[in-house]
Parts: structure tokens; C-alpha cells; sequence
């Protein structure tokens, strides 16, 4: 049976400043693991925003894992919704290839909690089946994806204050339609971030 982990985390940083900031998180000084971010796919439907992105981390593993991973980096498949109107950004991410091994499938939802601060509710599901190794194995993925979560909590709060060093109280809405454009701009930004960073990678190869 899959372990289940929860935990609800708050941003002090409006919810617009946050739907911004995540097409921003990498690099950071918490995320060395993450070695690039391709855009998949992008479209505006019904006025939210929906993107599929896959990411390749690092697979560090203790040495009783090796037997099991092979594979020095994983790919992970990240799709989200960006909704500007009801001021909710889903995130859904799973990994690709050794799910037998080890499964993981997360799901973070962001919300306003009002000017100012935004809760982010992560739910994750991690699964085994190998034989005789499933429950170690769940129990390592839980305890790794529980360490992972506060490196990604402080890397995005890095992000967060950089982008956003004052935070200066919001008298007027930003309309709708400028709050999408900026989240498109900064997503397209970062898929071509990403890009120029692999094309450097092998040129010095």
C-alpha cells in the first residue's frame, strides 16, 4: 500500500508575487539537483493557464539502493493550472521510469490566504513494488520526499525575496488579463533560461 504525506506550507508573498515567482524557482542555492526544465506543452483555455514541463533531477541514492537505481538522474513530468480569476495554481508531478522501483506523484495547490501571504497544501503519494523491499523502500521515499520539501520551501523563498525584496501593500486589483501575461512571460522566460543553459552544457562538452 502507497505512504501518504501531507503538509501545508505559507508563502508571505501575495498569490500573484507566487504564481510569478514558481516559473522562477530554478536555479537556486537549495535546488543543485535540478539540472534542467524543457517546456512540453502551453495554452489558455477558459482564461487559465495550462503547462506541461519535464524537469531532470539528480538520483542520489544510499548505497543499499544501488542494486535497485542505476540511473544517475530521473525525469520528472511537472502539469499545472494557472487560474488568475479564482487565484489557484494546481501543480501535479510524478516521475518517469522506475516507477516499479519507486513511484512518486505530488500534488501542491496554492491558494491566497489574502494580501499578502498564500498557503501551499502538498499531498504526495509514494510507492513500491519490489518484492521483499517495498515498505523499505516506501519508507525511504517518504523520508527523502520530507527533506526534499524543505529544500524546496527555502529555495522558492530565496526566489521569492529576490524578485519581490519590499513587499509593498496592493491598493488596486491588477486586472485579470496583465495578471496572465505576466505568468505567461515569466514561464516562457524560464523555458528559455533553461534552453540557454543546455546549449551551454554542450557546447563545453
Amino acid at each position: 500500500m502507497a505512504r501518504y504525506f501531507e503538509n501545508t506550507t505559507t508563502f508571505n508573498f501575495s498569490w500573484d508575487q507566487v504564481a510569478c515567482g514558481y516559473w522562477k524557482r530554478y536555479p537556486n542555492p537549495q535546488s543543485t539537483h535540478v539540472l534542467s526544465e524543457d517546456t512540453w506543452s502551453r495554452q489558455v483555455r477558459d482564461g487559465c493557464l495550462y503547462t506541461k514541463r519535464l524537469l531532470t533531477k539528480t538520483n542520489r541514492v544510499p548505497k543499499w539502493g544501488e542494486r535497485f537505481f542505476s540511473a544517475k538522474s530521473v525525469k520528472i513530468i511537472e502539469e499545472s493550472i494557472v487560474d488568475p480569476k479564482e487565484k489557484i495554481l494546481v501543480t501535479y508531478t510524478r516521475n518517469l521510469g522506475y516507477t516499479k522501483v519507486m513511484s512518486v506523484v505530488e500534488r501542491v495547490e496554492y491558494r491566497s490566504l489574502g494580501a499578502g501571504q498564500t498557503v501551499a497544501r502538498r499531498s504526495a503519494w509514494i510507492d513500491s513494488q519490489v518484492f521483499g523491499f517495498s515498505r523499505a523502500i516506501r519508507a525511504f521515499g517518504v523520508e527523502r520526499f520530507r527533506k526534499n520539501c524543505t529544500q524546496m520551501v527555502n529555495g522558492f523563498n530565496h526566489v521569492l525575496h529576490s524578485m519581490f525584496p519590499r513587499q509593498v501593500p496592493q491598493h488596486s486589483a491588477t486586472p485579470m488579463s496583465s495578471t496572465l501575461k505576466e505568468m505567461r512571460d515569466a514561464a516562457a522566460a524560464a523555458t528559455d533560461r533553461a534552453k540557454a543553459n543546455v546549449l551551454s552544457s554542450v557546447n563545453r562538452t
